[in-house]
């Protein structure tokens, strides 16, 4: 397992660790309930410098990106960013990814552990491009501010006006830590903003995001909570929720990650005739899961209506805030409606289960 750069720091808070894609990530700092209620509430920080990224740079960077990704690059201006995913030649999905626009560099966030397979796949299409894939994850650490008073703590840290658009960010040059990237990107449903920062000031700025996220009654935060709270949210994640069997729109994130007009990309053809000539054959769906399980159903357990198997669980979990079970996962299109009863099946037996919308509320 590969170590978080401020391990030591995250020690010191008596934080618990975990392993995300064999890398390291803190799991909570001994109360994450607290730390959960944080991102609700007010604010929590959270070391997400355990992900992936890349620069793109060379004068063809936007042109090239631009027929990789689902979402339209080319039109990007300096501060601003998008949503999108790379795709196979057959539509399916590779990984999914926040692009940004920085004056002579386009940045790639992504899930941790994908940055050899993300690299490879651009390289293998760069013929006589000028471009060239850089791994920045060595230089450049990420602190992410989630929750509705994230603006506030952002204020307090000395961040001037900050973007309203979504994937939208600003830059501010500090003569202590740097120069730092603040990307409005809500990864719980409320509010949200990653912090790029340079790794050898990265301690320092924890310190203070932590201390100016105290101020306003939030915490630091560890991935438990964060999870949690992006599962409550149906925000889908790759490598979980969405992964290489996966076409774009069967995963929910089509609006904000798929532009139709944009031209050619890898995968184009099928992800356009896909939206020409029908659905697609399931789609992530919201469950609603009995209040009596023994045990929650765990990833890949079979979903049925009747004896006819119709689709699979993806993400389950214990909601705190809903006081109920929910879960993530896949159901056929015939059987998907809203109201629509189920059946799961795991290792302790079956259960009831029915379709919700997304985002979860209250259940009745």
């Amino acid at each position: 397992m590969i170590s978080l750069r401020l391990h030591g720091f995250h020690r010191g808070l008596d934080a618990c660790f975990a392993e995300v894609n064999g890398l390291e990530a803190v799991a909570h700092y001994g109360d994450w309930i607290s730390e959960y209620s944080a991102l609700h509430e007010t604010a929590g920080v959270i070391d997400l410098s355990f992900r992936g990224r890349v620069c793109l740079t060379g004068n063809d960077r936007q042109r090239f990106l631009n027929g990789q990704v689902t979402n339209n690059v080319k039109d990007l201006p300096p501060g601003q960013g998008c949503y999108a995913a790379l795709t196979t030649a057959k539509g399916k999905m590779q990984s999914d990814l926040n692009i940004y626009c920085l004056p002579d560099e386009l940045l790639l966030d992504f899930e941790p552990g994908l940055t050899e397979t993300i690299a490879a796949r651009l390289d293998k299409y760069i013929i006589a491009d000028d471009v060239q894939v850089v791994d920045v994850a060595a230089d450049y650490g990420l602190l992410s501010v989630q929750g509705p008073s994230a603006e506030e703590v952002l204020k307090k840290f000395g961040v001037g006006d900050l973007p309203d658009m979504p994937m939208n960010f600003t830059t501010m040059n500090n003569a202590t830590l740097g120069e730092m990237y603040f990307m409005n990107n809500a990864r719980t449903g409320t509010r949200g903003w990653d912090c790029f920062i340079p790794t050898s000031t990265l301690a320092a700025a924890a310190d203070r995001l932590i201390a100016a996220t105290k101020e306003v009654g939030g915490r630091a935060n560890g991935w438990q909570a964060m999870e949690t709270a992006r599962i409550e949210a149906g925000i889908p994640r790759f490598g979980i929720d969405m992964d290489e069997s996966n076409f774009p729109p069967e995963t929910g994130i089509e609006e904000r990650a798929v532009s139709y007009s944009k031209g050619c990309y890898i995968g184009q053809e099928v992800i356009a005739r896909i939206r020409t000539y029908g659905q697609v054959a399931k789609t992530l769906r919201g469950l609603r899961l009995a209040d009596d399980l023994k045990a929650l159903p765990t990833r890949a357990d079979k979903l049925y209506r009747g004896d006819k198997e119709i689709g699979y669980v993806t993400s389950a979990l214990a909601s705190p805030a809903l006081r109920s079970n929910i879960a993530l996962g896949y159901v056929r299109r015939e059987h998907n409606q809203i109201g629509t009863e189920l059946t799961v099946r795991t290792g302790e037996g079956e259960s009831p289960v029915k379709v919700v919308p997304l985002p979860f509320k209250v259940l009745s």
